[in-house]
C-alpha cells in the first residue's frame, strides 16, 4: 500500500475493531498505521512530553505483520495495533527506566509477560511512555522524562504513575496502552484524560518484568480509549505465568467468549450500584478549595443519574471502610527498596545495585527524591519483614477489608461500588496533585477490580471520571456496567490542539 491508500483511514480515535476493519477493507496496513502515529508523536509530544522512546524496530515489525496477514489474515486480536507501554514494563529490545536518568540506558534481558502477550496477539510495540519516576507519585515527573502535561489542558497534571500512556492515548498518539497500578495510576490518569481504565483482580495478569513499587499491590492495566478496546487487551494479557505464582489465583476466572462477549448495551438495566457517599469532598483543606471538590461532585452525581436513567438502581449512600482505616493497610513503604533492588538483580549488568544507589547517585528527579528521603523506605530492614508486626499487621488488615467489602456488596445485593477517582480535578503545573484526595486505596488494598469510565468534565474543561468497583474476578460486569454506561452517555471527546496532521 502507498502513502495515499494509507491516507484513506483517519487514526483519530481509531478502536481495534475499526482498526482491523480497515485493514480488512484494504484501508490500511500495519506499516501505514505506524508510521501515522510515529508522525503524530513527532509532530505533538513536543507539546505533551508524554512520549520517552519510539521504538525504531515498530516497522520491521509492521511489515512481518502485512505479510503475514496476506499470506493467512490477522496472526492475533491485536493484529497491527499500536500499542503504547509504560515504561517500567521490561523489553528485551528496548530500555526499560522506569523514567529514571540512572537506568537510561537498561536493557533487560527479555520482555515482561505481559508485553510477550501483547506480541503474540499481534500487537506493535510503537513506544513506551514517560511515568513518575519509579511509579512512586501521582504527578508523572521524571528525571528521564521531565513533566508530562494534560492532554485537555497542557498547564494542568495528567496524575500519575501512568500520565505520560494516558496523555499519549488521549492525544492519538498510539492506539492502546498500558499502564500499571500500585493505588491510583491507571485509574486517575484515565479519569484526568477522558479515557477508559481497568485495575484488575490481584491475580488476573502476572507482575512478571513489571518494575516493582509493592509485590502485594502492583498490578498491570489496559488504559484505552473506550470499553470494548480495554476489554480486548484484558482478553490478551489476562492469564497464567508460572513465573508469578500469584496468577494461579487466576486461573478460570477468565469468562468464556473473553471479556469483550459482556460489552452490553443494557448492562444497567437491572444492576444495582452503591454509592459511596464519603469518597465524595476533599479529606485536607491543604488540598484546595472547597470549589474544586464540589465541580468534581456535580459531575459525579450527573454520572449516578445518567446511570439510573440506563436502568440501574441507585443504593445511596452505601458505607466501606473510612478513608484512615484505608490508609492504615498501606505497605508500600515497607516493600518499595525489596522489590526494587530485586528487579535490579534481575538485569545482567545493573548501574546501580539498590534504590538507595539510584538516590544517592543524585540523579533521581527532585520532588520524587524529596519524598523517598523523607519517608522512612530507606531504614527498612526488608530481610526481616516476616518478623516486622506493623508490616504483618497491615497486610492482615488488607485482608479483612477485602472480605468486609465484599460482605457489604453481598449484603446490599450490589453489583458495583461508585465513587469519584479523585476528589478535586488535576491541579495546574507546578502545583503537586494532592494524593490525599485520591480514592485509589479500597481497590489496591483489597485487590478488587476497578474499572474508570470519562464522566463528563468541569467547567473550565478538565475530564472527570467515575470508578465502579466490583466483587474479586467479577470484571464480566464491570465490563457490562461501563459499556452500558459508555454508550448512553458518550463522554468521550478528543482534546483540542490534537488533531489531523
Amino acid at each position: 500500500m502507498d502513502t495515499a491508500d494509507a491516507d484513506r483511514f483517519d487514526p483519530l480515535e481509531a478502536t481495534v475493531e475499526g482498526i482491523h476493519a480497515a485493514i480488512e477493507a484494504g484501508e490500511t496496513t500495519a506499516e501505514a498505521l505506524v508510521g501515522t502515529y510515529l508522525a503524530r508523536i513527532d509532530a505533538y509530544d513536543e507539546d505533551l512530553n508524554a512520549i520517552l522512546t519510539v521504538n525504531d524496530a515498530a516497522r520491521e515489525r509492521a511489515r512481518e505483520l502485512d505479510a503475514a496477514f496476506e499470506e493467512g489474515g490477522f496472526v492475533g486480536p491485536l493484529h497491527g495495533v499500536p500499542v503504547v507501554l509504560k515504561d517500567n514494563k521490561d523489553t528485551g529490545d528496548m530500555p526499560t527506566t522506569a523514567g529514571c536518568a540512572a537506568l537510561a540506558g537498561s536493557v533487560p534481558p527479555g520482555d515482561a509477560f505481559v508485553v510477550e502477550q501483547l506480541r503474540e496477539s499481534g500487537a506493535v510495540i510503537l513506544a513506551k511512555a514517560n511515568l513518575q519516576e519509579f511509579a512512586f507519585g501521582v504527578d508523572t515527573i521524571s528525571s528521564l522524562g521531565g513533566e508530562t502535561r494534560n492532554a485537555y489542558s497542557l498547564d494542568h497534571r495528567p496524575s500519575g504513575s501512568s500520565g505520560g500512556t494516558a496523555a499519549a492515548i488521549a492525544a492519538n498518539l498510539g492506539a492502546i496502552g498500558t499502564g500499571s497500578d500500585t493505588c491510583s495510576s491507571v485509574r486517575s490518569p484515565p479519569a484526568f484524560n477522558a479515557l477508559v481504565g481497568v485495575r484488575p483482580t490481584r491475580g488476573l495478569l502476572s507482575r512478571t518484568g513489571v518494575i516493582p513499587l509493592s509485590e502485594t499491590q502492583d498490578t498491570a492495566g489496559p488504559i484505552t480509549r473506550t470499553v470494548a478496546d480495554a476489554a480486548h487487551m484484558l482478553d490478551v494479557v489476562a492469564g497464567y505465568d508460572p513465573e508469578d505464582p500469584v496468577t494461579a489465583r487466576g486461573v478460570g476466572e477468565v469468562p468464556e467468549g473473553g471479556y469483550a462477549a459482556h460489552l452490553d448495551e443494557d448492562g444497567l438495566e437491572g444492576a444495582r450500584i452503591g454509592v459511596v457517599r464519603s469518597f465524595f469532598g476533599l479529606v485536607d483543606e491543604e488540598s484546595g478549595p472547597g470549589s474544586a471538590a464540589e465541580a468534581i461532585t456535580s459531575v459525579t452525581e450527573d454520572a449516578v443519574a445518567e446511570m439510573e436513567a440506563a436502568g440501574a438502581t441507585i443504593v445511596d449512600p452505601v458505607e466501606v471502610a473510612d478513608l484512615d482505616r484505608l490508609e492504615s493497610a498501606r505497605v508500600l513503604q515497607y516493600e518499595f527498596a525489596r522489590d526494587f533492588d530485586r528487579y535490579l538483580g534481575t538485569l545482567d549488568d545493573p548501574p546501580y545495585d539498590s534504590l538507595a544507589a539510584i538516590v544517592d547517585s543524585g540523579t533521581v528527579a527532585e520532588p520524587v527524591a524529596e519524598r523517598i528521603l523523607e519517608s522512612e523506605i530507606l531504614d527498612v530492614d526488608y530481610d526481616r519483614l516476616d518478623e516486622n508486626l506493623g508490616y504483618l499487621r497491615r497486610l492482615d488488615r488488607r485482608r479483612q477489608l477485602r472480605i468486609d467489602t465484599e460482605r457489604r456488596m453481598v449484603e446490599a445485593d450490589l453489583d458495583a461500588l461508585l465513587y469519584p477517582p479523585s476528589a478535586v480535578p488535576p491541579v495546574r503545573i507546578p502545583e503537586h496533585q494532592p494524593f490525599a484526595e485520591l480514592r485509589c486505596e479500597l481497590a489496591a488494598h483489597t485487590g478488587l477490580p476497578a474499572i474508570t469510565v470519562p464522566a463528563g468534565y468541569t467547567d473550565e474543561g478538565l475530564p472527570v471520571g467515575v470508578e465502579l468497583l466490583g466483587r474479586e474476578f467479577d470484571e464480566p460486569r464491570l465490563f457490562e456496567l461501563a459499556y452500558a454506561y459508555e454508550q448512553a452517555s458518550g463522554h468521550r471527546k478528543p482534546p483540542e490542539g490534537f488533531g489531523e496532521l
